[in-house]
């Protein structure tokens, strides 16, 4: 019969020194040795006035590193923090063996609002101090994240009155079944009813106290955006992954080691508007010659004037900075091949004709439509943000029974005739900043520095999004899942100070 060790479970006392679980090198070493020696904490020490009355408090200094330290491990979880400096040994170390409650933990962060701003700094200032911060390029870029704000909850105030309207009426439908079945003496449960009637008054009662309460949101150029009952301060995005609702996580970073040197979350889909005051606040660490470079989200004739009146020296690309760099003439030819290993991709519809499509002679001031009708000129100087250009449209006798309307028209159930445009070639911009940022980038030096932008931001979101675990805001409102966002470029910016040996 085979041997086996024997499994002894009796009980042990096993010595675990606390203090020698902070191995120096480690993240938690720097992140301990930081707290204690180098940030200043009166901000947080001047909450409690417990001085001569009422209950200890635990140490605000004790709290953040738990905070810092489970958003290092990609717990966001106030209560996984609880169990965490229960049982993690690490956790025990770094809290010196205190436990605090899930909502001591949840309110902290929650109300870490105006101080975040200041700590965040202050580790900058390490930073720059272990010469951490080159300035030479600060590239700057965003990540949209979904937060804790339901999708369906969202729409402009005329949507959600019409939500609510409509949960009313239903409400009146129940109601009047109701009675018709007393009327008669029908017997029949109503529990399910009434729970339904009920659920939907209290929301229909919402939606008009949200809309008594907030006014309507609009872009800085006055158009509506669309609201959000659970989270007004949310906004819907469009990703490559679909759309939510949630904040956009902007950061600016350091080409030289990866480091964070300024930060925001932002309740809009749109990044032009945060492009300068993102500028702003790395002022203190950006010197004349430092290179500003953003994509092109963050592109606008009105962000390039400011930037060329302040002498900031820039590198921002537009949406078609990729179609004229002679590296990718190719690169259409092979996204139309299948997979090298498995094509699983449904076949794609056939496409919107665009105006390649349409046989346009210039000379002769023609134009053939891909169903073989000549349309007839509309205009043969028409201008569109300064730009001159040739338009023709289809008679709706040709278009109307036309078999390529699906293909040819973006609404066909609406629109009865097809418009196309050529534009003149090789036209001055009419937009002379963005003219001159084009000449720019497409030099061989514009090139080849817009280069490093992608090397330097987007690591730092692989290693907050993927180590750290960071896929959702789980706050609500600005201030809330703006602390959020400082918090995880804390612990990135920390962990660098870690890998350079800071408090060895």
């Amino acid at each position: 019969m085979a041997r086996y060790k024997i499994i002894d479970r009796s009980p042990r006392f096993l010595p675990v020194v606390l203090d020698a679980q902070l191995m120096s090198g480690s993240f938690e070493y720097a992140l301990d040795y930081l707290i204690d020696h180098e940030l200043d904490l009166g901000a947080l020490d001047r909450r409690y006035r417990n001085d001569d009355t009422g209950s200890t408090a635990y140490d605000p200094r004790v709290l953040l590193k738990i905070i810092l330290l489970a958003y290092s491990r990609g717990m966001i979880s106030s209560r996984n923090i609880e169990r965490a400096c229960r049982e993690n040994v690490l956790f025990m170390a770094i809290s010196g063996d205190c436990a605090p409650q899930f909502t001591t933990l949840a309110k902290f962060v929650r109300e870490l609002r105006s101080e975040i701003t200041e700590l965040f700094t202050q580790v900058l200032l390490t930073c720059d101090a272990q010469g951490l911060i080159g300035r030479q390029m600060f590239a700057i870029d965003g990540v949209k994240l979904p937060s804790n704000a339901a999708k369906k909850r969202s729409g402009t105030h005329a949507e959600l009155a019409r939500q609510a309207e409509r949960m009313e009426a239903a409400v009146a439908t129940i109601l009047t079944t109701h009675q018709s079945r007393d009327e008669t003496n029908a017997v029949e449960d109503n529990e399910l009813d009434v729970q339904r009637t009920q659920k939907l008054a209290t929301e229909a009662a919402r939606i008009r106290a949200f809309l008594a309460k907030h006014k309507e949101r609009r872009s800085r150029k006055g158009a509506i955006r669309k609201s959000n009952t659970t989270d007004n301060d949310s906004a819907k995005m469009a990703t490559s992954k679909g759309v939510i609702q949630g904040f956009t996580g902007v950061a600016a970073v350091d080409s030289q080691h990866q480091i964070i040197v300024a930060a925001t979350a932002l309740g809009s889909g749109s990044e032009q508007e945060i492009l300068l005051p993102m500028i702003e606040r790395t002022q203190p660490y950006r010197t004349a010659q430092t290179l500003i470079t953003a994509d092109a989200g963050y592109h606008s004739e009105a962000n390039l004037k400011q930037l060329h009146e302040q002498g900031i020296p820039a590198l921002i690309a537009d949406g078609l900075m990729r179609k004229r760099d002679p590296r990718l003439v190719a690169q259409a030819s092979h996204q139309t091949k299948p997979h090298p290993l498995h094509d699983k991709r449904p076949p794609k519809p056939d496409g919107k004709f665009q105006p390649k499509d349409f046989d346009y002679d210039p000379v002769a001031q023609t134009c053939i439509c891909p169903a073989g009708q000549s349309l007839y000129s509309s205009g043969s100087h028409c201008t569109t943000h300064g730009r001159t250009h040739h338009k023709f449209q289809g008679s709706q006798r040709s278009c109307g029974p036309c078999d390529l309307r699906q293909r040819c028209l973006r609404h066909p159930e609406r629109t009865r005739t097809r418009q196309v445009a050529f534009f003149q070639k090789q036209q001055a911009s009419p937009l002379p900043h963005t003219e001159r940022m084009k000449q720019a980038i497409d030099s061989a030096e514009g090139r080849k520095r817009y280069g490093q932008r992608m090397v330097t931001v987007e690591p730092v979101f692989g290693n907050l999004r993927s180590n750290k675990r960071l896929d959702r805001f789980t706050l609500r409102g600005q201030e809330k899942v703006n602390t959020q966002w400082h918090l995880f470029c804390l612990v990135h910016n920390i962990e660098k100070l870690a890998h350079h040996g800071y408090g060895r």
